[in-house]
This record gives C-alpha cells, sequence and structure tokens, in this order.
C-alpha cells in the first residue's frame, strides 16, 4: 500500500512538472514556428536551384518540403502533394506515385477531407503493391475509416466505419513482421487476459526519450500510446506529446486537444480552457475543419463550466466580503464597549486616586491633629502640675508662717511667686513644644514674608510675639480672643500683630493664613 502510495504521488509529480513545462514551451511557441519556416525557407530555396528535368532530386526536396508541411500548413500541403504527384510520374518508379498519393491522403483524411481522400485512395494502383507499401496503404484505409466512424459518432453508420477500420488494420497486421517500436508499442494494448504483462505508463516515457526518436515521433506515439492508460498516466503521456508536438511546430495535432478533455473531465477547468484554445489556434492556423469542428462543441462547455466557477467564486467572495464586513462591525462595536468600559474603569481609578489621596490627606490631619493634642495635653497636664505643686508649697510655707505669727514671712513667700516669670516659662515651654510639632515653621513662615521684612530670631531665642500668635493659628486656634487670653495680650494688640504680618507678605491677605495653615506638619510616625 506504502508502495503505491509513494507511486502514485511520484506519478502526480511527474505531470506537474510537464505541465508547468508544458506551459514554457507555449510561450516559447513561436521560436519553433520561426525555426520551421526558416527550415521550409531553406528547402524552397534548394528546390529553386534544381533544375526542372532533374526530376530525382526535385522529387527529394518537394518530398522533404510537403513532409514539413503536412503538419504544419494545410493549403501548402495540399499544393506541395499535388505537385509531388504531379513529379512521381515523370519518375520511372511506380512507387513514387503510390508514396506521394499515400501521403496527400493521409493529410486529407486527418483534415477532415475524406471524400477527398477516398478519391485519392480510390486513384492508387494497388496491383502487386510489395509489403511494405501495400501495409502503409491498408493503415492509411484503416486510418480513414477509424477518423469518418469518430467524426459521425451515431448508433447506425459510425459502427460500420469502426469494423471496416478493425479489418484493415488487423489485414495490415498480417502482411510483415513488426519492428521493435510496434512490438513495443503493441504491449500497451494486450486484451485483459494478458495484462500483466502490460508496461507501466513510466516505463514508455523513459524509452520515448531515449531511443533517439525525433520529436514529431514522440509525439505520436506518446499520443497514440495515451489511449491505453488513465488518470495521471494518460495526462503524463499527452503532456507529453503536446510539449512535443510545439518543439517540432505540428499544427495538424490531436494531443493537446486530447490533453484538454482530460483536465476537462478532472475539472481543472482553467488549464482544459488553456488546451483547447491552444488546440483552435492550431486548428486555425492548419486549417483543419474536423478538429476545429470537435473543438468548437467542447469549448463552449469548457467556457460554461468556467463562467460558473468564477461566479462561484464571486458569490463566495462576496459570502467572505459580507462576513468580514460582519465581523468588522462585531469586533468595532466591542472595541467601543471596550474602550468606553476602559474609560469607565480609568474614570473610576481617577476617582478612587483621588478619594485615596483626599483619604490619606484626611488621615494625615486627623493624626497631626491628634498629635498636637496629644502634646497639648501633656504641656498641660504638665503645667498643671507644676503650677499644683509650687501653689501648694506656697500654701503649706503661708500656713506655717501664720500659725507661728510670722506674718512678715507669710507675706515674703506670697511675693516670692513670680507670675511673670512662670508665663514666660509657659511660653518657653510652648514654643519648645511648638517647634517639636513644627521644625520648620520659621523659614517656611518667613517665605510668605518680603525678603526684607523676614523675622530673624535672636540667639536662644524660639518664637517672637508674631510668631506665636500665627504658631496658635496653625495649632487650630482661630479664635482672636482665645489667642488674647493664652497669650495674655488685648484682642487689638492679635488683631494688629496678625494685620502687620499680612501686610508683609508675599500673598494676599486674605490667603496668608491659609498658607499658614498649609506648613507641613512633622511626620515621624
Amino acid at each position: 500500500m506504502l508502495v503505491h502510495v509513494l507511486a502514485v504521488s511520484a506519478q502526480t509529480s511527474k505531470v506537474d512538472s510537464l505541465w508547468k513545462l508544458l506551459r514554457r514551451e507555449l510561450s516559447a511557441e513561436n521560436n519553433y514556428i520561426r525555426q520551421k519556416e526558416q527550415k521550409i525557407e531553406r528547402l524552397r530555396t534548394q528546390l529553386a536551384t534544381v533544375p526542372a528535368e532533374d526530376y530525382l532530386d526535385r522529387y527529394k526536396l518537394l518530398s522533404g518540403l510537403f513532409n514539413e508541411y503536412s503538419s504544419f500548413r494545410f493549403d501548402s500541403a495540399i499544393t506541395n502533394g499535388n505537385k509531388l504527384i504531379a513529379l512521381s510520374k515523370k519518375l520511372s518508379g511506380k512507387h513514387y506515385l503510390i508514396q506521394s498519393q499515400m501521403g496527400l491522403a493521409t493529410v486529407l483524411v486527418k483534415s477532415g477531407f475524406y471524400k477527398e481522400a477516398f478519391e485519392t485512395i480510390a486513384e492508387i494502383d494497388t496491383a502487386g503493391l510489395p509489403g511494405r507499401l501495400r501495409y502503409d496503404y491498408l493503415n492509411l484505409r484503416g486510418m480513414l475509416f477509424d477518423e469518418i466512424g469518430a467524426y459521425d459518432n451515431d448508433a447506425y453508420y459510425a459502427v460500420g466505419y469502426r469494423k471496416a477500420a478493425q479489418a484493415a488494420f488487423k489485414k495490415a497486421g498480417t502482411l510483415i513482421n513488426p519492428g521493435e517500436l510496434e512490438k513495443i508499442i503493441s504491449l500497451a494494448f494486450l486484451p485483459p487476459a494478458e495484462q500483466d504483462k502490460k508496461p507501466d505508463a513510466a516505463f514508455y516515457y523513459r524509452y520515448l526519450l531515449t531511443h533517439g526518436l525525433s520529436e514529431h515521433q514522440i509525439a505520436i506515439v506518446a499520443t497514440r500510446i495515451s489511449h491505453a492508460y488513465t488518470g495521471d498516466d494518460k495526462l503524463m503521456l499527452l503532456t507529453l506529446a503536446a510539449i512535443n508536438d510545439i518543439r517540432s511546430a505540428t499544427k495538424e495535432t490531436f494531443a493537446i486537444f486530447l490533453l484538454g478533455q482530460e483536465l476537462f473531465k478532472m475539472n481543472r477547468n482553467d488549464d482544459a480552457y488553456i488546451c483547447m484554445q491552444e488546440a483552435l489556434g492550431n486548428a486555425a492556423f492548419y486549417g483543419t475543419r474536423n478538429r476545429a469542428a470537435q473543438i468548437e462543441s467542447v469549448l463552449p462547455l469548457i467556457a460554461s463550466r468556467l463562467i460558473e466557477e468564477k461566479q462561484h467564486e464571486k458569490e463566495m467572495l462576496w459570502i467572505g466580503i459580507v462576513i468580514f464586513v460582519l465581523v468588522a462591525v462585531v469586533l468595532l462595536f466591542q472595541l467601543v464597549l471596550f474602550r468606553k468600559q476602559v474609560i469607565h474603569i480609568k474614570k473610576n481609578d481617577l476617582i478612587i486616586t483621588e478619594k485615596n489621596t483626599e483619604l490619606e490627606d484626611v488621615n494625615s490631619k486627623l493624626w497631626e491633629s491628634s498629635r498636637i493634642k496629644e502634646e497639648l495635653i501633656g504641656l498641660f497636664f504638665k503645667t498643671c502640675s507644676s503650677y499644683i505643686e509650687t501653689l501648694d508649697k506656697v500654701k503649706r510655707k503661708a500656713q506655717h508662717n501664720i500659725k507661728l505669727g510670722k506674718y512678715q514671712d507669710a507675706t515674703q513667700v506670697l511675693g516670692n511667686v513670680h507670675i511673670q516669670k512662670e508665663k514666660y516659662q509657659l511660653f518657653n515651654t510652648l514654643d519648645r513644644v511648638f517647634l517639636t510639632l513644627f521644625p520648620n515653621f520659621v523659614s517656611s513662615f518667613n517665605a510668605l514674608l518680603r525678603p526684607d521684612e523676614q523675622i530673624e530670631l535672636k540667639e536662644g531665642e524660639m518664637l517672637t510675639a508674631s510668631l506665636r500668635i500665627f504658631a496658635l493659628i496653625r495649632l487650630g486656634v482661630s479664635d482672636t480672643e482665645t489667642i488674647a487670653r493664652i497669650l495674655d495680650y488685648t484682642v487689638n494688640t492679635v488683631y494688629t500683630y496678625k494685620a502687620r504680618m499680612k501686610a508683609k507678605a508675599l500673598v494676599a491677605p486674605e490667603q496668608f493664613e491659609q498658607k499658614i495653615m498649609e506648613i507641613k506638619f512633622t511626620d515621624d510616625r
């Protein structure tokens, strides 16, 4: 099974290679035609130089010219065929005339001029024909009957012509022993009982290319043998024949037509159309009626199928376009939805980021407020504790002196309580605690003032009266009366300090306190 598959694959590859070669040869066909015309022109030139009375030499050259035209130009072949018959009548040998008549009849048969072919064959003197000529004569008659049968192709007359053809071929086969080539060809047409002896198509392919046959002979034999095979084997032989027909500039050819039919059966319609167009061109070039009629009957079928295929391809293309457009619309719709979702997500992300920033700011402020409260509460308890302790000492000393009647000493004890000093210590403690919370307060505050109005602290001084007022504001004490009570100032004094600082500021007065509130808190969490 594997060997069979490999063999089929190799044969298909060979057919494809030959088809590509055929396409290249078709494009170079004019070169071969030009070479053929040059050869014909040389023969005509040589013939013109031979004296009219030199019948034999003129016969040989005219015979060569007829052979070149016989498969190239029908009208020229007929003209030269008749000249050849007329000239052969002047020669002493009877066989010259018979060969000329059979040559002309062969051209007439292949060209579909069956009546004229019958008339020409009827003029042949068959009495005493030698074996080879009689063999050729019977084959010619068989070919004529076979062609007419194929042309009629009906249920009545065609049968009789085919029987007559078979009888002529059979009788011809009894006259001479076949040569090596005929024996090799006959193996392809063995009866069914002897099919095991039949060579494969690849054998004939190699044989035809390696036994010195001319291009025209290869084309004839390959076409003949192709009838014994099917499928890729038949395609290979017919393609080989068509290639060699082109190379030999043979216009009276059947191979390219048969190849087109086989390709049409295999639904290779584009390739079949190429072959039929070439066959029709050959028929028009050569001038054969039967070939043109056969081709014209098949070509519309191929063209019709090609039109159907192209229409189907167009429909499939439109279906593909519609599907593509639908898919594109769906994708575009999904893209729009996706883009909207992305925009929505980005907006949500932005909102979340803003909320997180706000939350962080709130948390920072809460932590700042909590820390300030802790520090101030600590300061409050520490200060209160110190005052209570001082008052307790003063109370006990005063009571002790009063009990002892030392009223002057009691008065002295009370006089030792320096309220102003205690207030200074309180402010000093407040300044220290504040600068612990806001170490950059003084520099940040100065940054809000004009350079020539910035505050310069004395050595050992932490906050001035003005700075202390705004320090309380930064701690959240915004009420002027409360600030005045804490610092033991009058309300007007506080207003005056605030107004002076705002007048020295780089920013608008109404923005100054907001800028003070923006001074950063020390985050040492």
